[in-house]
């Protein structure tokens, strides 16, 4: 392993601190423009290739699993293997999941471009926790605060350029994919040849045997591992889901996601004095609080001031938790390692791309489909059929293939009326999508858009009021924690020697 055997304060001077902690920010801005540019294009993916809510929840739970998936099977290795081997994987793994994306036909390779963009995140994390923490080990709860300043600070950036190529006429979703490749370069440059410290628990000779009984035999550590499922799933659910849903009811959504992450960017730069003052188990129990407050008040949001005030609360309720989490475990289970880290950073991004963001969408296509109004929709159907076969007919060949597979959706909807006597929630909603995606000059087009906008929006809405008794519990856990804390004289990090 060509790696430096010591890092940080106190390590040798052939490790340059700041370059591989500024490589390290950078890396973390890939990985957030990526998270940016997957939300900001899939209410454009699930019209042009006809996808559902459910699938287009797959494809943006691929882009959060997967980093689970990378942190499953390196982070442990991350002593072993070492920091540098795995941004190398990351960076090859950025760029070919952006090409894959990129040249997607349908479903399938939508997914699997998500996915290893995804994976490549994972690497990035689970290179680069520890070694912040290996560089400041006498400050891991502020500077990984401030290291996590760049996930929100990179969906800032990713989400103005997105939403900049819009205003510009700039259309294209594969341009948008494209704006990932622009801070893999960078970190490339900046940490590809650049010597790495060793992890903290190699400098301290923690066995992988005792790093291991400390993550998985600690009761505190298990009981952070749940928290962190739930803390990421309020974190990160929602914003995945932030611009579809906002769009659909015709608001800037990619606008409102780039506020929440400005505001979150912000107050992590800021965390020395909140986290020197409120200690991280006050942090958590405060960010408990104003996270469900704020993620309840946006279900309900109805227009653009009252969206921008729930999505304030949100921001800052949520702003600290994933490196607040982090930090409390490498200070109070030191032992835990690279390997806690990892799988801190495993289990969040794993419940969240496995059971809620897909949980989220079939949610929003049940609620939408509540809301539509079916006699209205069977009216809209009926009409774009007779447009959409007369149509058909006078455009053969490849041209008139978008007509003919949105006029079998709406036969198919109607089939199925005619044997149930009621539509199909989620084939209605995907004949009214093929539509309104058709290029049909109809317009039924635009009255379906009429009637499917408002349902998604509600729908959406709706999937976010179902994540907020989950903040009850952790205003239970952490406040706990934090009793226990003042009790004991005060919050107190632990050092390996």
């Amino acid at each position: 392993m060509s790696e430096s055997k010591h890092g940080g304060s106190g390590g040798r001077s052939d490790v340059d601190a700041r370059r591989l902690f500024l490589g390290s920010c950078v890396a973390l801005i890939a990985t957030s423009v990526a998270f940016a540019t997957v939300g900001a294009i899939m209410f454009d993916l699930k019209g042009e290739f006809v996808l559902n809510n459910a699938q287009v929840g797959w494809i943006g739970g691929a882009a959060i699993w997967g980093f689970a998936v990378s942190q499953v099977f390196f982070a442990p290795f991350c002593d072993t293997l070492g920091m540098r081997f795995l941004v190398r994987m990351a960076f090859v793994g950025h760029l070919a999941g952006a090409l894959v994306l990129v040249f997607a036909t349908g479903f399938w390779t939508l997914f699997a471009g998500a996915l290893i963009i995804a994976m490549a995140n994972g690497l990035v994390e689970a290179a680069c926790n520890p070694l912040v923490a290996a560089l400041y080990p006498g400050n891991k709860t502020v500077k990984l605060n401030q290291f996590h300043v760049w996930f929100p600070g990179g969906i800032v950036l990713g989400g103005l350029a997105a939403w900049g190529l819009d205003q510009i006429g700039i259309t294209s979703w594969q341009l948008k994919v494209l704006l990932i490749v622009i801070p893999t370069a960078a970190y490339g440059l900046l940490l590809l040849k650049e010597r790495f410290p060793v992890t903290e628990g190699v400098r301290s000779g923690v066995s992988m045997g005792q790093m291991f009984s400390a993550t998985l035999m600690t009761p505190l550590m298990l009981l952070m591992l749940l928290c962190m499922a739930m803390t990421a799933s309020l974190e990160l659910g929602p914003n995945r889901w932030v611009p579809a849903v906002l769009e659909a009811g015709g608001m800037q959504g990619i606008l409102v996601l780039v506020y929440i992450n400005g505001i979150m960017a912000l107050m992590r730069l800021g965390a020395g004095p909140v986290v020197h003052r409120l200690s991280p188990t006050g942090i958590l129990l405060a960010s408990a609080v104003l996270s469900g407050l704020g993620l309840l008040w946006l279900s309900y949001g109805a227009s653009v001031t009252s969206v921008f005030a729930a999505a304030t609360v949100f921001a800052v309720g949520v702003c600290y938790f994933w490196p607040t989490m982090l930090g409390f475990v490498s200070e109070r289970i030191p032992k835990s390692g690279a390997l806690g880290l990892g799988l801190m950073g495993t289990v969040g991004m794993a419940v969240v791309g496995l059971v809620t963001s897909p949980l989220m969408g079939e949610i929003a296509d049940r609620a939408a489909h509540e809301v539509l109004d079916g006699e209205q929709v069977a009216v809209v159907l009926a009409d774009a059929a007779g447009a959409l076969e007369s149509q058909s007919l006078r455009t053969p060949g490849p041209e008139g293939d978008d007509l003919r597979a949105a006029l079998e959706r709406v036969r198919g909807v109607f089939a199925t009326y005619d044997a149930e006597g009621a539509l199909p929630p989620v084939e209605t909603a995907n004949a009214l999508r093929s539509v309104i995606e058709s290029g049909s000059a109809s317009p039924a087009v635009d009255r379906a858009r009429a009637l499917l906008g408002p349902a998604e929006n509600h729908g959406g809405l709706i999937s976010f009021r179902y994540l907020v008794p989950l903040s009850g519990f952790l205003i239970v856990v952490f406040g706990v924690l934090y009793l226990r804390q003042r009790r004991a004289g005060g919050y107190r990090a632990e050092r390996l020697s």
